[in-house]
């Protein structure tokens, strides 16, 4: 599609800018990490061909998007996904986002990756006059520095660690509960230019468990087939992708529901510290046409993947009310840098596509 140049508040930034717009992220981070570790990735791997807007004051006016949120966008229309980052500090400059109607079609679903919950916030007033946000929170936790000190039991004799192959580039995309948002042209390309691992049994050559560093520096998603959980297979991926995440130079984080404990608990024996939160969002207009879909109303969202119903919050007129539902679940892992534990073993699975929570749940 058409790539707009500039909007009514932001610029398209030119690439060579990029380097410069790192050094004035620097100054707000860890805010800023997932901006930051993206524009990086960008500049050093180009996984994907993302497009950053700054303000048109910008530095002055320290907020930036990056368009798509996602690979996989409704319509082949990448300004449907976004993400935004503006520092707490400066969160006034959030508000320019009510009256961009250049950039941001207001009358459609949006989908916002892990955005800090300061500006969502923000954005509550404003959209809750005329739709819904569903939320799913999500805490980041950043590796400064991994635990050296921590010991792990040797794998099993029957199992070995070893980096992913384009061989395996199929198999994980059709098993990753997020793969209606993210293309499998995307793994392929992580596959090629960035480091991930998988555990496989030596008699079988079966992938029991994988793990791949994302475009935006973080852990991206863990997964493990059920029959092999409970083996410690999850910890040693975390702990070896950590490693390797930070000898590229890159800061590793991970995206962490606040209920769970199992995930929070692994990363922290890492040396993963919580810096801030945030929040997942799809934003759906009280009364949303579309000719493929029909009319969408607020309790669905046309194209885009449901967040998981039971635990995702509504902030709408009558604001942030938790939504009871059913655990039909797809849930985005990517922006995405979540470390997934999902079952991957059986056809029902992989016909349902659902999901269980980021983090490696009981692999411990």
């Amino acid at each position: 599609m058409e790539i707009i140049p500039e909007g009514k508040h932001f610029r398209l930034v030119h690439e060579s800018e990029l380097p410069e717009i790192l050094v004035t992220l620097e100054r707000y981070l860890p805010e800023s990490l997932k901006f930051h570790q993206t524009i990086k990735t960008y500049l050093n791997d180009r996984i994907w061909d993302f497009k950053f807007y700054v303000a048109k004051d910008w530095p002055d006016k320290p907020i930036i998007l990056h368009f798509p949120g996602c690979t996989l966008a409704p319509h082949n229309n990448i300004y449907q996904t976004l993400g935004i980052f503006c520092p707490s500090a400066h969160i006034e400059h959030v508000d320019m986002m009510r009256t961009e109607d250049v950039l941001i079609d207001w009358q459609k679903p949006l989908y916002l990756n892990f955005t800090h919950i300061a500006i969502m916030n923000r954005l509550d007033d404003f959209y809750s006059k005329f739709g819904v946000m569903e939320r799913l929170s999500g805490d980041i936790y950043v590796c400064n520095k991994l635990n050296a000190d921590l010991e792990l039991e040797p794998l099993p004799e029957d199992a070995e660690m070893r980096l992913l192959t384009l061989d395996n580039v199929q198999g994980i995309h059709d098993l990753y509960p997020a793969n209606e948002i993210e293309c499998v042209q995307l793994f392929d390309i992580l596959v090629r230019k960035l480091p991930g691992l998988g555990i496989f049994r030596k008699d079988t050559d079966e992938l029991a468990a994988w793990m791949v560093h994302s475009y935006y520096g973080a852990m991206f998603s863990m997964q493990t087939r059920p029959d092999f959980r409970r083996m410690g297979y999850g910890i040693r991926l975390a702990k070896s992708l950590t490693q390797l995440v930070i000898e590229r130079g890159y800061t590793p984080f991970v995206v962490i529901r606040p209920q769970n404990d199992a995930s929070r608990n692994l990363y922290t024996k890492l040396g993963y510290e919580k810096a801030f939160e945030t929040c997942r969002v799809r934003m759906t207009p009280d009364c949303y046409e579309d000719s493929t879909v029909g009319t969408i109303g607020n309790t669905s969202y046309g194209k885009f993947p449901p967040l998981p119903q039971g635990e995702c919050v509504v902030v709408s007129k009558m604001r942030r009310k938790h939504v009871p539902g059913e655990s039909q679940t797809v849930d985005e892992g990517i922006e995405d840098m979540l470390a997934e534990k999902c079952d991957i073993s059986s056809d029902e699975a992989r016909e349902r596509k659902t999901t269980t929570d980021e983090g490696i749940g009981e692999d411990k």
